[in-house]
């Protein structure tokens, strides 16, 4: 069965909340990335003002994993603090992510389509007919 967490997104103080975060409910970061380690790519090329801001963080807090990100300078004018978060599912195989995707989608706007990414997850995120955001993952080497 798919898991869930919290994913919150920050307007450039990702970093130092998590850093707060880690101070508060201890442990270590499981991963921390950055916008400027992503691969180069035409279709794509990171802002210089983005490269040193967080892209994934991981923290986790006992069963669960608080994760978070900065907001790209693209995305900058539509974040609102308060709203800026999203539902993360983490499924067990493919075939659960597509199903859970195709099912919260209806009525609503799929904002990346799954597909396989540089990371290695199969991802993807949508806002559901309520205007929540989720974002849908799976990784078969962590399911092997």
């Amino acid at each position: 069965m798919a898991t869930v967490n919290t994913y919150l997104t920050f307007n450039g103080n990702c970093e130092a909340a998590f850093d707060f975060y880690k101070s508060v409910f201890g442990g270590e970061f499981t991963y921390i990335g950055r916008f400027g380690e992503m691969p180069a790519s035409d279709e794509y090329q990171v802002p210089e003002g983005d490269k040193n801001k967080i892209m994934h963080v991981s923290l986790p807090i006992g069963s669960s994993v608080l994760m978070g990100s900065d907001t790209g300078e693209h995305y900058a004018a539509s974040f609102l603090q308060g709203n800026n978060f999203s539902v993360s599912i983490t499924a067990d195989s493919k075939d659960e992510a597509d199903k859970i995707f195709k099912a919260l989608s209806q009525g609503g706007q799929v904002t990346l389509p799954l597909d396989f990414m540089f990371w290695g997850d199969y991802f993807g995120m949508l806002v559901d007919q309520f205007g929540i955001n989720w974002i849908m993952s799976f990784n078969e080497q962590q399911n092997s």
